[in-house]
């Protein structure tokens, strides 16, 4: 028998004032399982996350744990007997309690069974140091280490977390997440993640569902979502992104840089051919030639450099194209800057480009 899902939810739908806000969500979590539900502000994440807590009412659909009932269908669990934790932005600590008391807040039985749990998490967050510290001594960092700590003490077979990174600064982020998921991990949990940030999805999930106007428009493993991205918008949410435009004619599209397949779509249908500026090619000797030439690299075609940017480990040139005076952009490991005005030729793989139905 296949395994029954620690969290699931189906067909969930919630409105707002006449306005769909989740439509039509459907999500299957197991233990140990992150799931990352990413997509941009105002989207219905974080109306979806409540839902599942518990703490706002479905219009339609039904939410399981562990094959069981807990909301739908004329059935109510309340949010406090669903066996689920919640992390937000906010960590909301109780100033008032140290951080043991934080911890073991909402524990309960036994005391010295509570101490020991308390204990246990605090060496697990690397925070025991700082047992009878109050929340207006730690850092930021520090409090968000006691607010997973506290989250956990109930053993909870769910995590809900909204943004709950998104208030450290970029560095310390880094180490938390890592820390956060080795931990969730460890103790089994379902988690599921809000987040607008592409690379803290991709960082932190086994899977990604891309949500866009209350709907999930995709799911998947996170090499999946990027490399197979549904339309042009979801292959922009991940990162820049050129569009080359294009009309289909015998199932092929003709451009500058040769014939792209376009299969399936009709005769006549305009559409755009995206590809990502980390999968531009210079051809250095302006021949269609370059150092390592493949049959996938196409036809090369001419652009003058506008600016070139160092942004680290990459350079960064945008183009302004001969053929039809649009602009491409292609990163470039290193230090590469072309003065302006240079002609240079570009190739692009034909393996790494997208070809949708045009953007309206």
């Amino acid at each position: 028998m296949p395994p029954i899902p620690r969290l699931e939810t189906r067909n969930l739908t919630r409105s707002f004032d006449g306005r769909r806000v989740v439509d039509d969500v459907s999500l299957t979590l197991y233990p140990g399982q992150v799931t990352c539900l990413l997509g941009p502000s105002g989207c219905g994440k974080s109306t979806t996350l409540r839902i599942i807590a518990g703490v706002e009412n479905q219009d339609a659909g039904t939410i399981l744990s562990d094959g069981n009932l807990i909301c739908g269908d004329g059935i109510y669990v309340a949010p406090e007997a669903r066996g689920i934790g919640l992390m937000f932005q906010d960590f909301a600590l109780f100033p008032h309690l140290s951080v043991a008391g934080n911890v073991a807040f909402g524990l309960m039985g036994n005391k010295a069974a509570a101490r020991g749990r308390v204990e246990e998490l605090l060496a697990r967050v690397g925070m025991s140091r700082h047992i009878d510290r109050f929340p207006h001594e730690l850092s930021g960092g520090e409090q968000q280490r006691v607010a997973l700590a506290r989250a956990l003490a109930p053993r909870p077979r769910i995590m809900l977390m909204d943004e709950p990174f998104s208030g450290l600064d970029d560095r310390l982020r880094d180490d938390i997440r890592d820390e956060t998921l080795a931990v969730l991990k460890a103790e089994g949990t379902a988690v599921l993640l809000v987040t607008h940030e592409p690379g803290e999805a991709m960082r932190m999930a086994d899977e990604i569902a891309l949500m866009r106007d209350g709907r999930i428009v995709q799911r998947g493993a996170p090499y999946h979502v990027y490399n197979s991205p549904v339309d042009r918008a979801a292959a922009a949410f991940f990162s820049d992104v050129n569009v080359i435009k294009g009309k289909v004619s015998g199932a092929l599209t003709e451009t500058a840089f040769g014939h792209f397949l376009a299969p399936g779509v009709p005769d006549g249908t305009d559409v755009d051919i995206v590809i990502r500026p980390q999968h531009l090619k210079i051809d250095f000797d302006r021949h269609g030639r370059g150092p390592n030439p493949t049959a996938l690299d196409g036809t090369p075609a001419r652009g003058v450099v506008e600016r070139a940017r160092f942004m680290g480990s990459e350079s960064l040139v945008e183009f302004r194209m001969d053929f039809d005076g649009s602009v491409l952009k292609a990163l470039v490991p290193s230090v590469f800057l072309p003065k302006p005005g240079t002609p240079l030729w570009l190739m692009i793989r034909r393996d790494r480009c997208f070809v949708f139905p045009a953007a309206a």
